[in-house]
């Protein structure tokens, strides 16, 4: 099929999953809710679904107004679609930071012990001794009986609207910059400031995420839209290639989230 031409061999198992949703609401005409998806998957969807011959919508949401991960419905054109269609739940609970630091990495591992599978579990926010977690519904009862301690700290959680989600505050530094090519050691080393050995060293010990898989290929060429994530540095993306200079260097837009 031409659609996998216009993406990566490692994005095709989604791809047809997202083909198969696609064909479930062209096929019934019933509405398919999917679990989270993180932005690059969102963005698939939304293209599988444009090239449709059916008239579909696709809609998203994770609970506020700036969450990454979100619940992508695909409905017919006239179904009406609600907050309470994409079945989420927000939990939340409160620790004593003042003897325990707990991160978002410690809240998820928390989560994923119980045995439930990362795509039930959206945006989550661990700060100020405040746990909040946007997840499925379908689980909300049995995380809320079952997880009880986050790291070495006692916590009980509560529902609470997902009108009382902490907005995150989201803000893109761009710049322009000249490199030598796209190979991802090269796109690191310009973003984060570091020497190429460093920017190599960091992707062969699986530090660095593309579209949010760990990739320890340092010759892996990026292309525009792609995100970036590199331990302990924080996020970027590749967001807009602007062709050749006149040396045969590529001017290129980076963006980095403050």
């Amino acid at each position: 099929m031409e659609i996998y031409q216009h993406f990566r061999k490692d994005e095709h198992p989604f791809i047809d999953q997202a083909l198969s949703w696609v064909d479930h609401v062209e096929t019934t005409w019933q509405m398919k809710v999917s679990d989270f998806l993180d932005p690059r998957q969102q963005q698939i969807v939304d293209t599988l679904a444009g090239t449709s011959m059916a008239e579909l919508k696709v809609y998203k949401h994770g609970g506020s107004h700036n969450a990454e991960r979100q619940r992508v419905i695909i409905a017919p054109f006239y179904e009406e679609v609600t907050e309470d269609s994409f079945q989420l739940t927000l939990l939340q609970g409160s620790y004593h930071d003042n003897f325990v630091s707990i991160s978002h990495r410690d809240v998820m591992g928390a989560f994923l012990s119980l045995g439930i599978k990362r795509q039930k579990l959206g945006d989550i926010m661990a700060e100020d001794g405040l746990v909040q977690i946007v997840m499925a519904s379908e689980v909300a009862p049995y995380v809320l009986t079952n997880l009880t301690a986050i790291k070495k700290a006692r916590i009980r959680l509560e529902e609470q609207p997902l009108s009382s989600v902490v907005e995150k505050t989201v803000n893109w530094v761009e710049s322009d910059q000249v490199v030598s090519s796209l190979r991802l050691d090269t796109i690191v080393k310009a973003i984060y400031h570091l020497s190429r050995k460093d920017a190599a060293e960091m992707i062969g010990k699986g530090l660095v995420k593309v579209n949010y898989r760990v990739t320890d290929d340092r010759k892996f060429i990026l292309e525009a839209g792609d995100m970036l994530s590199v331990r302990g540095k924080g996020r970027s993306k590749l967001t807009g290639v602007n062709g050749q200079t006149k040396k045969n260097n590529i001017s290129i837009t980076t963006a980095r989230l403050n």
